[in-house]
């Protein structure tokens, strides 16, 4: 847990460089919308010059009991488990971050794209629905607001309300938004029948276990699902997290599937340890990318050396390479419509120390 909040302080801290200018505005939906701790939802919104758009679901940790979740154990400024609110000093406001966001990068690939920014703040990977009071073995109280999926659906029908007329769609995610990402994009592929929708995940390939039936449970994940998601036979006692892509590509298959990691990423491996499976990232992340190619009908994955934490939202979008292709030539492939193979970091693959 130390170390996780540590982590996380970090990359609270790292969000905070790269300003932009404020092309930005901020969307209230309110409604039903709310962050976890019962403050009000918001994202935000850039408008570009191309018929592109570009959702982006913000990731920052997650929650399943009292003491994770208790908004008093979670602090911007100290450290956290999961963004408890959607505000500026949680690492929620694009106008702060550089990778996709910085518009003054001439190499930005997204600079002439419409983005829409979706706010994390409920600790459910963007797909809860359920309101929860969690209890102490003391008998003290916490009460959360897991409505990941309806702020989620709020920035969807946004999206499909002032930008219906799209005809090219990237759906990307970062850690909490990764894991989340094929279920958002076959939910554009609803909405936007027309376009054409690309999806792309940083920072949650790597979880390998079986169905997370606690978390599925607390987060209300299968309370309200849609119908393509055939919820009869996927249930939350055998669906794993690979599932939700293969649910979505078996509904969806014309989506493009992508995935970028880092091969010993600490926070995914840090998440993996709290879950109660501790293990070194890389073999099960290269497992999970061969499953994944053998089920989906376009599946590619990036993997680079190294500890760091998704992409999209740092400068290191820029930087980063593995077999001499770079990262960020990769995305702006895909994310173009076009053709991608498969990258992994040389064998062994570098970790810091080793």
């Amino acid at each position: 847990m130390t170390h996780t909040v540590r982590y996380l302080a970090l990359a609270g801290l790292l969000l905070g460089a790269g300003a932009q200018a404020d092309d930005w505005r901020t969307v209230h939906p309110g409604g039903d919308t709310l962050c976890a701790d019962g403050s009000p939802y918001a994202f935000h919104v850039r408008e570009g010059s191309s018929d592109k758009l570009m959702l982006f679901f913000n990731g920052g940790g997650a929650c399943w009991s009292a003491d994770s979740c208790d908004p008093a154990n979670n602090r911007a400024e100290g450290g956290f488990s999961y963004r408890v609110q959607a505000g500026r000093e949680w690492g929620n406001d694009p106008r702060t971050l550089d990778g996709a966001f910085a518009q003054d990068n001439p190499e930005n690939p997204f600079r002439d794209w419409t983005q829409v920014f979706a706010a994390y703040c409920t600790g459910d990977v963007h797909l809860g629905t359920r309101d929860i009071t969690y209890r102490r073995e003391d008998g003290s109280e916490v009460a959360i607001h897991h409505r990941g999926r309806i702020n989620a659906r709020a920035v969807l029908d946004y999206a499909r309300e002032h930008f219906g007329d799209a005809g090219h769609i990237l759906v990307s995610g970062a850690s909490a938004g990764a894991v989340a990402s094929p279920i958002l994009a076959a939910e554009v592929a609803v909405d936007f029948p027309e376009a054409e929708v690309i999806h792309f995940a940083g920072g949650g390939g790597g979880y390998r276990m079986p169905p997370p039936v606690m978390l599925w449970r607390n987060w209300g994940v299968f309370n309200d699902l849609p119908a393509w998601f055939d919820a009869e036979r996927h249930t939350m006692d055998n669906t794993g997290l690979l599932d939700l892509y293969r649910v979505a590509a078996g509904a969806f298959p014309d989506i493009r599937f992508h995935q970028y990691d880092n091969a010993y990423d600490q926070v995914q491996e840090l998440f993996m340890a709290r879950l109660g499976h501790p293990a070194e990232l890389l073999p099960g992340l290269d497992a999970n990318r061969e499953d994944l190619a053998a089920s989906l009908p376009h599946f590619q994955g990036y993997t680079a050396d190294g500890e760091f934490h998704t992409v999209l939202r740092f400068p290191e979008l820029y930087t980063r390479s593995s077999g001499g292709v770079r990262a960020l030539d990769w995305i702006r492939e895909l994310a173009a419509g076009g053709s991608v193979t498969n990258v992994h970091c040389a064998s062994p693959c570098e970790r810091p120390g080793d």
